[in-house]
Formats: C-alpha cells, sequence, structure tokens
C-alpha cells in the first residue's frame, strides 16, 4: 500500500534527512520525500498498520530534524 502526506520542512537537507529516517523505520518499505511539493510518499510492507507506521515514522523524523512535521 502507498499513501502520501503532506510536510513541513526548511531545507533539502533536512528533506534528505526525513526520508533517510522514514526508510529505516520498521514497517516501510520505500519512502521518497519531494522538498519542492512539500510531500512524502511511503509504501508500507504487507501486514503494516500505517497509522501506527506513521507515528512512528513521525518521531523518527523528529529526532534528526526536530522542526519537520508530517500531517497525517
Amino acid at each position: 500500500m502507498k499513501k502520501q502526506y503532506k510536510i513541513d520542512v526548511d531545507c533539502a537537507n533536512c528533506a534528505a534527512k526525513m526520508e533517510d529516517a522514514a526508510k529505516k523505520t520498521a514497517g516501510v518499505k520505500d519512502a521518497v520525500v519531494n522538498f519542492m511539493m512539500l510531500k512524502m510518499k511511503v509504501e508500507f510492507e504487507d501486514g503494516a498498520d500505517p497509522k501506527t507506521v506513521m507515528e512512528n515514522v513521525r518521531t523518527n523524523c523528529k529526532k534528526v530534524e526536530e522542526d519537520c512535521e508530517i500531517f497525517l
């Protein structure tokens, strides 16, 4: 399953950090952050609960870039 989320991030480097953090989150098969569009596309692993996984993605992203936001 793939979903797209609106994000708020200040710079392209921060967006890259968010993408990397999202990819390392359990339940995420792949993630792509588009800084220019301020969007994150996430592909979930089979059987993963998107809501739970995205809460973990948000937590992991805040660890690397505390000013970022993901609108669920």
